[in-house]
């Protein structure tokens, strides 16, 4: 599998939440955490991200551990630092001053050169209406292609 084929995402995400605002962000890892990475060894479904001391951080996502890695393996569900700049950090701890707003990982990815990256978003929950209104504008259109085709 190559660097780039890497593409870990949160299916979910678009249809618990309303989506507001994204960001991408890298993410500090130690050496297995990247090689479990590179092999396609992580999920960000149960995942979230929280504002502490001036800095995001990831929870809950799993990075399997690395099958070589002896004791030198890390976490399963260790917290983990997300890099941003400070006016991102700004804007992200204005958005979650509000109640009901949360940030969400989106998708996890290897970038061209190489290092790991994840796509967060600033979202907020979406109420059972609305969900079902989701449900009905795919049923909607699913109907609508399978009359196109005919």
């Amino acid at each position: 599998m190559k660097a780039n084929e890497v593409n870990i995402r949160n299916k979910r995400a678009s249809f618990e939440y309303h989506l507001e605002e994204t960001f991408i962000a890298g993410i500090q890892l130690s050496g297995t955490e990247i090689k479990s990475i590179r092999n396609g060894k992580a999920s960000i479904l149960e995942a979230y991200c929280i504002f502490s001391r001036g800095e995001v951080w990831i929870r809950n996502m799993h990075v399997t551990e690395y099958e070589n890695g002896s004791f030198y393996n890390h976490k399963p569900r260790a917290d983990r630092k997300l890099l941003l700049n400070k006016k991102e950090i700004n804007r992200i701890e204005r958005f979650l001053k509000t109640k009901g707003n949360t940030l969400i990982p989106l998708r996890l990815f290897i970038s061209d050169k190489g290092w790991a990256k994840i796509e967060i978003a600033c979202a907020q929950g979406k109420k059972l209406h609305d969900k079902r209104q989701d449900l009905k504008e795919k049923d909607d259109k699913r109907e609508m292609d399978r009359a196109m085709k005919r």
